[in-house]
């Protein structure tokens, strides 16, 4: 039997996380307050998209919370994802929650209240369920080890000086490494003749003296 995801809350790392988890047999539910986001996710071939607020039980149970196996809470509030997370847990007996978190003192407390899967770092989120990087407006440095090496996701614009051209063409510090390409709802593995694309997020593994150097001559800021 397909395991069932419920995604509640953000656009963007729903419609990411959903594209790829529904390609890999999964059935996704997503949880979206806004009615125009919503008409953009029911684009989403066999996606289930309902329209609310995702820390209300009656939406949640709309969702057929009950019947899902992992409760993913994306919003950006920390607040609302602690609150979705214990009525999936405690009211509809959802087997896994995640929640992701803004403020990284608010982790342990989240573990505390009995949420599975803590994640602070947005894009480590992909090492839970699918190797799907989440899409942000912003770079999003995350702090690996004891903070000698980043990971970062740099969205790449139409003014941007990497536009159109190939990695081995970059004049990137020898401490960055590409490791991965987020292409509309797809990712890949780059290799030294990919060529990006406006509107490509790099996810970059840099040394920390170097990752600004790297962002700003892929972005030219």
């Amino acid at each position: 039997m397909k395991k069932r995801i419920l995604l509640i809350g953000s656009f963007n790392k729903a419609r990411a996380l959903a594209g790829s988890l529904i390609k890999k047999g999964y059935c996704v539910t997503v949880i979206n307050n806004n009615y125009q986001d919503c008409l953009t996710l029911s684009e989403i071939i066999s996606l289930n998209v309902i329209n609310g607020d995702g820390t209300k039980p009656f939406i949640l149970e709309e969702a057929n919370a009950q019947n899902a196996d992992i409760a993913i809470a994306l919003s950006q509030r920390d607040d609302d994802n602690l609150v979705v997370c214990q009525l999936c847990k405690k009211k509809f007996n959802v087997k896994k929650t995640v929640a992701i978190v803004n403020d990284p003192k608010k982790t342990d407390f989240f573990h505390k209240m009995g949420i599975d899967s803590v994640v602070c770092a947005t894009s480590a989120i992909t090492g839970i369920i699918e190797q799907q990087a989440i899409m942000e407006e912003m770079a999003t440095l995350i702090p690996i080890g004891e903070g000698h090496i980043r990971i970062a996701e740099v969205p790449i614009s139409h003014t941007a000086p990497a536009v159109g051209k190939k990695l081995w063409e970059i004049n990137l510090p020898k401490e960055v490494i590409i490791g991965c390409i987020l292409r509309h709802e797809h990712n890949m593995i780059p290799r030294g003749d990919t060529r990006i694309l406006a509107g490509d997020v790099l996810v970059l593994i840099s040394s920390i003296e170097q990752e600004i150097a790297a962002i700003e001559e892929l972005t030219g800021r």
